[in-house]
Order: structure tokens, then C-alpha cells, then sequence
């Protein structure tokens, strides 16, 4: 504070409210409704809590008096501050009668300032790893930076923890350290309060208050300190990320499992989490006098929509391979894990700041702590990781500043598509068939080439939207070419599209095939059924560019020779180029097929090649590429040298969306093209 601590009498805390507003603020802090304290606009201090506390243990919330006149002896409540940042339905885009897809700029772009009345050090702690995951990315969102970029936040120090509280283990309380405007420290006739802020200081200045004494300070400093011996829970955790990291196996998840009601309690109090899906809502739901897409009074008739999502529910991880999370306990690990563990590698901090909320709000009260502390005691090696405490790592580095925006980061958003025009649609087999459209011009930052193994997100209004690789040539860019297998309600809407019809188009996304290690070596590619759509962009690099690559092998299985994909291109590619070896097999033959019959793993034996100076890249069904893995190193290949495709739900393409979460990995942006010691540890796990 530039002048200091101050003292705000407590019946100052209208002339705050006051001040607030005269600089155009709405102000929201906690009020009693519905048997909790809960967060809503306040506008005056009769609006808050004064003499009201809460009984936190797992499973428990009950409101009770506490005799005395202070507005803050509470902990937390049921609802965080995320629902002000992060809101739980976002309109992205609409659809407007003339047919035109146009953003749906963010709502505080017109309305007032929010300032966040009551922020508690773990929430503020909460609010930073938000900003991280939002904000410190190379994809800004614009709903979320929108409503961050005017929040004016009063922190309020902890004096009176819960039963579940535990951000002293975190390091993220019981004093705000930072992220604030304000912050106060409550005592029984006032408010210590500093300014962090020079937008913090103007207000302190209105308000014309007198310094706090050294009794006041003093008190104040007791009653924190108190606050930190008080918590009603611990969490050891030093090393750990490391120790969860290394017990994805472990016999806990499944006792917890048979306790958890997989209802997403945890995630839906949570102030970190941000899981989000998106749909569309045609305008027999939305509204009838909904603002247009392009602010004009108006009707949409399609709104896209984002909404708070849940890796507790089933269809969360479900993709045309099936559900990779099917049971409870793989949910359960997976939450448990990406907040205490693999949140660092992604945004470097713990997912948890320490505030309970998760063991109240659990109608079994399943405990984080005790979770933890039960893998600790029996580890699977017998062994324990070292490693400092993650309260010696808070508060986090700053976040890094942006970089060149990323391909679709433009100030509607990254979730907003360009539209494109089908050129054509046609079979490739029963089931499958290949999407050909003309590619928009680029638009501000967006770039439309795509490099082999990169996909896009392929939307059409009221149906939704789906992940697809790109299967046609990197070297061209006048067109693109999706192969895709009708299985589902969007691929079967892409199917029935014709010449001239329009879709959406977000992309293009992912990692690569590093197509450029492979020069001057030998190049062996394996894939099984829909798994070669992704690896022809290689092939068809590497033959316009045939003179930098040594042999090249293709091994590619389907199920049966109907279901092979590009036939003429195979025959192409094994007759008329040379330095190109061509082996296909089907799992089941008729009297017709002269070919090989059997998994491709059989085929891999005959390989000649240099397994020193080979690269290897696989693409198909997980289990297909475990063999494959396995089969390739035992023949010398180096694990460095071997690249796989992996396959998730993503409905973000962005990595903020959460569902295809892999460990510390997102598959949309850390992939879907991995080296194999990246994902090497997981890969084969059930339910990752």
C-alpha cells in the first residue's frame, strides 16, 4: 500500500460499496440464500453475512450463528468466483437469418465492472491458475480476458477455517499474498485494508481513512497466524506429483470408486476446474428476442453455445473407439491426478488451491487429502518420491507474455469458424468417404495450409462439430480432403453434404508428423483401417519430394479388402514409384483376395531396413499401435524414432476444454502426433 495499512471502521464498509459504484462498478460479495453463503450482487452492508458462519466436514454444509458481528467468519461456500469469469454458459456464435456465422462479442464489453467483494486467498490463488489457463496460452479467450480485464478484486485474509480447509498445505493462504486490489483483514469493530493496486489505492484514497495502529496490526497478524494452525485438513505434498504420477495402477482408485457417485459434485464447486463441451441451440429453445449475431435486434436461429462440463460424466471421453474412461475409478484418477499432478507440467502450479470445497460438497464425502495420503502410506515400488513441499512453489512464476498468435487467435476467439465450401463427396468405401473442400482465404492471423497429421474441426449448424485429419496433400493448398467414416451424428451429416453446401471450418490444429526427420533415412509407416487418412499426407509429401528419403514402407491392414481405403492409391504407390514397398493385409478374405491375410504385426518381421537410421510412424486403433510399438523396438528401432497418433474427444481443438485430457498431455495441442517416450508411460494403461 503506498501509504500504508489502513483502518476501515465497520461502519465504513457502506462508504466502500459506495465508492465502488461512483466509479462504475457492480459490486458481488457473499449473502445468505438457500441455507448457504453464496455470492451475489450486494448493495449495501446489510446485504452480507454479519454473525454467520458455516459447519464444513466431508459431506456436511450447515449454516450456524456465531454471536458476534463480523461478515467474514465464514470459509467458503458452495460457489467460487470462476461463475464470474469463467461463466457456466457462454454464447460463442450465432447463426443469423441471412445465414452468416458471426461471433457473439462477450457480454462485459457492454455491461459494468465487476468487483468481487470478499476474495479469499485460496480463491485468488484459484483466479491466477485461471488466468493461466486461459489468458497464458498462445489461445486468449475472449469471454473469459473480457470480464478478468475489468474486475476490481477485495481480497479478504482467513481468520476462521473450516473442518475441510487445507491451503496452508497449498501455500495459497490463510493471507493473501497477491492478485488483489484490496485485501482486508477482519477483526470484531473493522477492517485492516491494503491496496495492491493502483485502481485499489484510488478507492482507498476516496474513503479518507486513518492509518492502523500497531494494536490493530497486531491483532490482525494473531488472528491469521491462528487461522493457519486451525485447518481442518493437511495434504503432504511434497514429491507429490511424482508419487501419483507413478501409482496410476494403484488398488485405491478402485476403493475409492465404489464410493463415488461419478455426479461431478467436486468439479461444479471447484474454483480451478474448467471443463467445458459446446452445442448448438436452435432458436425453438434460445430466446425469441435474442441480439443477433451481429448486435442487432434480432432473432438468431442457431446459437453456439459453451457450457461447464464434467470428466465425471460418461460421454466426457467418448469418441467413435468407444469410452476411454468407462469406469468410475479411471473418472476418479483422472480428476484426482490432473489436479494434484499433471496440472503442473501444464500450467505450473498445483490445480488445487487448499479451499475444501470438493470434500463438503461430495454427498459421500470422499476427502482429496485422505486419497492422497492413502496412496503415500502403501506406493506400488515401496518407494517415495522426493521433492520439496508445493507450498515452496507458491505463488507460481509469472505468466509468461504471449508469443505470435497462434493460428485462429483472433479477437472473436479460436472456437469461431470460417465458412468453406464442399467441392466434392465421394466413397471410398461402405462406410467411409472423403470430404473435399475448398479452403477460405485466410483471415486476420488464420492460416489455412496444415502440415501431414494436423486436423481440423469440420461444423455443421444444429448437428455439431468433429475432429478430423486432414488427408489430402501438404503440398498443395487450394483444397483440402478429410477422410472420414460415417459412424456418428456429425460424420453421417458431412456425409449427405453436396457441391456448394457450406460447413464450418476452425483448424488448422495439432502437432505434426515430423516428416522432416525422416530425410535421408528410412521411412516406415504402419496403419490400421482409418488410421492410413492421416499418414497419406506423409506419403504424398515424401513423393514430391522423393530424392531427400531413403525406402519407404508401407504397411497398412483393414478388416477386409472391401474396407481398404485409397485402393488406387495404394496400387499407385506400389507399382509405379520406386524406392516404395507396399504391403497390405485384411484380417478376414474372401475367395477373391491373393493377398496377405492377418494383423499387421505379422508383416513386420519381413521389414528390411536400418533400424538405427529408420523413423517409424503408426497410426491406428490404440491396441493395434501398443503391438506395433512393441514390435518395432524389439527389432532395434530406437523409441525416439517412433511416432504414434492418438485419438481423443476434442471439442475445443485448443486445450482448454479438458476432454482429451492424457495424462500431462493434451491430445488437441500437445499432439495428436507424439514421439513414443512422450506418452510411453501411459500408453496401454486401461482408462487414460
Amino acid at each position: 500500500s503506498a501509504h500504508g495499512e489502513q483502518w476501515l471502521p465497520r461502519a465504513g464498509l457502506d462508504a466502500l460499496l459506495s465508492a465502488l459504484k461512483d466509479r462504475g462498478y457492480t459490486t458481488v460479495g457473499p449473502r445468505i440464500e438457500g441455507g448457504a453463503i453464496v455470492y451475489d450482487e450486494v448493495d449495501s452492508a446489510e446485504d452480507l453475512p454479519a454473525g454467520w458462519s458455516a459447519r464444513q466436514e466431508p459431506g456436511v454444509y450447515r449454516l450456524t450463528e456465531t454471536g458476534g458481528d463480523r461478515v467474514f467468519d465464514y470459509a467458503v461456500g458452495p460457489h467460487s468466483w470462476k461463475k464470474y469469469l469463467h461463466e457456466p454458459v457462454v454464447r460463442l456464435f450465432a447463426t443469423g437469418a441471412a445465414g452468416e456465422w458471426k461471433a457473439c462479442p462477450p457480454k462485459s464489453d457492454t455491461g459494468a465492472p465487476t468487483a468481487m467483494l470478499g476474495v479469499r486467498p485460496c480463491e485468488l490463488a484459484a483466479i491466477d491458475i485461471q488466468d493461466r489457463v486461459f489468458t497464458g496460452g498462445p489461445y486468449r479467450d475472449p469471454h473469459y480476458a473480457s470480464k478478468r480485464e475489468g474486475a476490481f478484486l477485495i481480497g479478504v485474509d482467513c481468520t476462521v477455517p473450516s473442518g475441510v480447509c487445507f491451503c496452508s498445505s497449498m501455500g495459497t493462504g490463510p493471507k493473501a499474498k497477491g492478485g488483489f486490489d484490496l485485501a482486508m483483514t477482519e477483526l470484531d469493530d473493522g477492517f485492516i485494508v491494503r491496496a495492491a493496486s493502483d485502481a485499489g489505492q484510488e478507492v482507498l484514497d476516496a474513503l479518507s481513512l486513518s492509518p492502523a495502529s500497531k494494536e490493530q496490526l497486531r491483532a490482525g497478524e494473531e488472528d491469521v497466524q491462528g487461522a493457519a494452525t486451525k485447518m481442518g485438513r493437511d495434504l503432504d505434498t511434497a514429491g507429490l506429483p511424482a508419487l501419483l504420477n507413478s501409482n496410476l495402477d494403484h488398488p485405491r482408485w478402485k476403493e475409492v470408486a465404489d464410493r463415488c457417485l461419478s455426479c461431478g459434485n467436486c468439479t461444479m464447486v471447484c474454483p480451478t476446474c474448467f471443463c467445458t463441451t459446446v452445442e448448438d441451440v436452435p432458436s425453438l429453445v434460445a430466446p425469441a428476442a435474442e441480439e443477433a449475431a451481429d448486435g442487432q435486434a434480432g432473432e438468431a436461429i442457431v446459437s453456439r453455445t459453451r457450457r461447464w462440463d464434467s470428466c465425471f460424466s460418461e460421454s466426457f471421453s467418448y469418441t467413435v473407439g468407444g469410452n476411454f474412461r468407462q469406469k468410475v475409478k479411471d473418472r476418479y484418477r483422472q480428476w484426482m491426478t490432473h489436479k494434484l499432478s499433471s496440472w503442473h507440467e501444464q500450467f505450473g502450479t498445483s490445480g488445487c488451491v487448499g479451499c475444501g470445497r470438493c470434500i463438503s460438497w461430495c454427498p459421500v464425502g470422499i476427502d482429496i487429502t485422505e486419497e492422497a495420503a492413502a496412496i503415500r502410506e502403501t506406493p506400488l515400488d515401496g518407494s517415495l518420491p522426493a521433492g520439496e513441499p508445493l507450498s515452496a512453489y507458491w505463488p507460481p512464476p509469472p505468466l509468461e507474455p504471449r508469443g505470435e498468435a497462434a493460428p485462429g487467435s483472433t479477437e472473436t476467439g479460436a472456437m469461431v469458424p470460417c465458412e468453406a465450401r464442399v467441392i466434392a463427396v465421394y466413397p471410398e468405401t461402405s462406410d467411409t468417404f472423403s470430404l473435399s473442400i475448398m479452403a477460405p482465404a485466410p483471415v486476420e492471423e488464420r492460416s489455412y495450409g496444415f502440415a501431414a497429421g494436423q486436423f481440423n474441426m469440420l461444423y455443421i449448424p444444429e448437428v455439431g462439430e468433429a475432429a478430423i485429419s486432414v488427408s489430402s496433400n501438404p503440398l498443395g493448398k487450394e483444397t483440402l480432403s478429410h477422410t472420414i467414416r460415417a459412424c456418428g451424428t456429425v460424420t453421417r451429416a458431412l456425409q449427405k453434404l453436396k457441391p456448394g453446401d457450406r460447413l464450418g471450418l476452425r483448424g488448422p490444429f495439432g502437432t505434426a508428423w515430423p516428416v522432416h526427420k525422416a530425410r535421408g533415412r528410412d521411412l516406415i509407416l504402419v496403419a490400421g483401417g482409418i488410421g492410413l487418412a492421416p499418414l497419406r499426407p506423409v506419403i504424398l509429401q515424401v513423393l514430391g519430394e522423393r530424392a531427400a528419403y531413403n525406402d519407404v514402407t508401407l504397411i497398412y491392414g483393414a478388416r477386409t479388402p472391401q474396407d481398404l481405403l485409397f485402393s488406387r492409391d495404394l496400387l499407385s504407390w506400389a507399382t509405379l514409384v520406386p524406392g516404395i514397398s507396399v504391403k497390405v493385409t485384411v484380417d478376414t478374405a474372401d475367395i477373391n483376395w491373393s493377398g496377405n491375410v492377418g494383423v499387421v504385426t505379422e508383416l513386420l518381421p519381413e521389414l528390411a531396413f536400418r533400424p538405427k537410421s529408420a523413423v517409424a510412424m503408426v497410426c491406428g486403433p490404440e491396441v493395434m499401435m501398443r503391438f506395433v510399438s512393441r514390435d518395432l523396438l524389439e527389432l532395434g528401432l530406437p523409441p525416439a524414432s517412433l511416432y504414434l497418433s492418438l485419438e481423443r474427444n476434442m471439442k475445443c481443438a485448443i486445450g482448454v476444454c479438458g476432454h482429451c485430457q492424457y495424462g500431462s498431455k493434451f491430445i488437441c495441442k500437445d499432439g495428436p502426433v507424439f514421439a513414443y517416450p512422450d506418452v510411453s508411460h501411459l500408453f496401454g494403461l486401461e482408462g487414460i
